[in-house]
This record gives structure tokens, sequence and C-alpha cells, in this order.
């Protein structure tokens, strides 16, 4: 048997020839620093540019905010200047700052009720004696229209006043302009006024003072007039088709204008009118109290008439019927005691 050999150390491959007649040279790892270096430039440069921008845009609107206080300030000046002018009547320099306010501020408080506040009172001639007018009046030229629509104006003549400053924007659109639109706008608010409180003439009244209002705010008088005579008008459309609806219309008319009419019957009368027949419907229906109530609104405003006081006076029967008096409980006479 041949002999067992023991092998005790792990064999290991046999190591590769080098060849030793050249020297080893080392690899070189290409540097990425280069790249680096970059990026931290650019970013550095985008830092900068941010920085700057947000300067010029805080720049900008501090700017801004300068300007605006700037303006605010000077707006402000000049409607005290304005307000200085108006008292010693230099209404065109009063004009001019008004205007630069709303050019500047529109909504600079008071500046726009100023400003037709001096339209208006500049285009009335102060205290001079009422001329007598003429049947056939000479409009050959805008001056002499303007005259003519002065004097119509303080002769109270509204209509004949509008006509006049209608020749004047037709010879010359672009006369005295200013002074023209607050002379309209005097004549058609007083026009419309006129219309609804002297003739009865309610649509008119409202379209004259809806024309007004294009030439410049209308006060508040003239404004509860109009609002008023539209209630009116409604209220009367309602008239013996739903007397529920005719009352509460002219109970707001009546309260607050109880003179105005349309030309047959005042608002206080149309009130009295539509309460009676408002309670005859709620008597109808069985309702007696509410119909009651109605009765005596009328009969507070005048007379009623045959079946409002019968419905009335049923309707007080019912909702405040007499009540009973006890009768009187009799009591024994005491008795004497005997002896």
């Amino acid at each position: 048997m041949p002999e067992q050999t023991e092998i005790t150390q792990p064999l290991n491959p046999p190591e590769p020839q080098v060849d030793d007649t050249q020297p080893i040279k080392p690899v070189k790892k290409k540097s990425r620093r280069w790249l680096s270096i970059l990026i931290g430039i650019f970013g550095f440069i985008l830092l900068i540019g941010a920085g700057g921008y947000g300067g010029y845009t805080f720049g900008i609107e501090d700017r801004k905010a300068v300007e605006d206080s700037i303006v605010s300030q000077q707006v402000a000046e000049q409607f005290q200047f304005a307000l200085v002018d108006i008292e010693f009547k230099r209404y065109d320099a009063a004009v001019q700052r008004l205007q630069y306010i709303i050019s500047k501020d529109p909504e600079f408080p008071g500046a726009r009720e100023k400003l037709t506040e001096v339209l208006v009172v500049s285009s009335i001639p102060t205290a001079t004696p009422t001329p007598t007018l003429t049947s056939t009046p000479d409009f050959s030229g805008a001056e002499s229209a303007f005259q003519r629509a002065q004097q119509l104006i303080q002769a109270q003549d509204w209509g004949n006043a509008l006509s006049a400053l209608d020749i004047i924007r037709k010879l010359d659109p672009t006369y005295k302009t200013a002074q023209v639109d607050g002379m309209y706008y005097f004549a058609l608010r007083n026009r419309g006024h006129a219309l609804i409180t002297q003739e009865g003439n309610l649509e008119g009244g409202i379209y004259y003072l809806t024309l007004a209002e294009r030439f410049g705010p209308l006060d508040n008088t003239a404004v509860q007039l109009r609002e008023g005579a539209r209630m009116y008008i409604i209220g009367a459309s309602f008239w013996e088709l739903d007397w529920k609806q005719a009352y509460n219309y002219f109970a707001e008319v009546g309260n607050g204008w109880p003179s105005m009419w349309d030309g047959t019957m005042t608002a206080s009368k149309r009130l009295q009118y539509a309460a009676m027949r408002y309670g005859d419907d709620l008597f109808a229906l069985q309702d007696y109290c509410a119909a009651y109530d109605l009765y005596q609104i009328a009969a507070g405003l005048g007379n009623l008439d045959n079946a409002a006081a019968n419905g009335s006076a049923e309707a007080f029967k019912v909702c405040y019927p007499p009540t009973e008096v006890p009768a009187p409980v009799a009591t024994e006479a005491p008795t004497a005691a005997t002896p």
C-alpha cells in the first residue's frame, strides 16, 4: 500500500510572475474638486442676485409708500384750501382744486359733494334784480343763451331754463362746461321736485330727478321724495286688486308725504280708503279684532263710510263684548235676640 502523506497546510495558488524589469506606476484618480468650486461660485452669485432683487423691490415699495404719503398730504391740504376758496367765493379756484383731488383720490371724503355744491352755487348769479322776461328772447349766441338761462333760473322757470341750456349745448358744447353742468343739475333737480310736490306728476318728477343725478349726487330731500313717489306708484298699482298691499305701501307714503298726490287723491286719503277696504277684507275672514284696528286707523284720518262704520261696530261687539256684572248676593238680616 502506498504511503499516505498527511497535508497539514492549505495549498495556495501559485503567485503570478511579475516582470521585475519595469517599475509599477501608481494609478491616479481624477479629481472633481473643480466642479465643487464652480457650484459654490454659482450659488454665491445666485445669493447676491436674490439679495439685490429683494433690496430693489423693497426700495420700490418704500418709495411708493413715501409717494402715497406725500400725495395724501397734498390732497388733504388742497381740500382745506378749497374750503377756504368756497368761503371767500373763489369758485373757479375751488373747482380746480376739487377736480385735482378727485383725480388723485376719487374716494376722498366730501370731495365730490363739495364739487357739486360749488358748481351749483357758481352757476347762480348773485344779488341782482329779477329782470323782466321777454316773450321773444334772442338766442343768437351761446353767451346770450347763457344769460337767458340765468334769468330763467332766477325766476324759477325750470322748464324754460332747461330749454335755454339745451340751446347753449347745441351752439357750443364746450362753452362754460362746468357752469352749464351745474345749472343743468340745479334746474333738473328743482323741476323734478316741482312736478312731484306741485303738479302731482310723479313719473315726470322721478324722471327729472334721475337726470339730475347724472350731473351730481342728489341731496337727501330729493332722494327721499323720489323714493316716496315710487312707493306711491307701486301702491296705486295694487288699488282695488290687493288692499293689503295697497295699505302697506300707502302706510309708508302717508306717514312721510301725506300731501303727495297723483292728480286724483292724496297719499293720506288713499291710506284711509285702503285701511277701510282692508278692514272689510279682514272682517269677511272673521278676523274681527284686526279688522277693528284697521277701522280705527281709518277713522283717525277721516269719517268712515257706511260699510266701514257698520263693520267697525260689529267688530267692536265681537272683540270687546260687554262683561256681565255679577248679581249682588242677598244676605239675611240678623234677627233680634229673644230675652
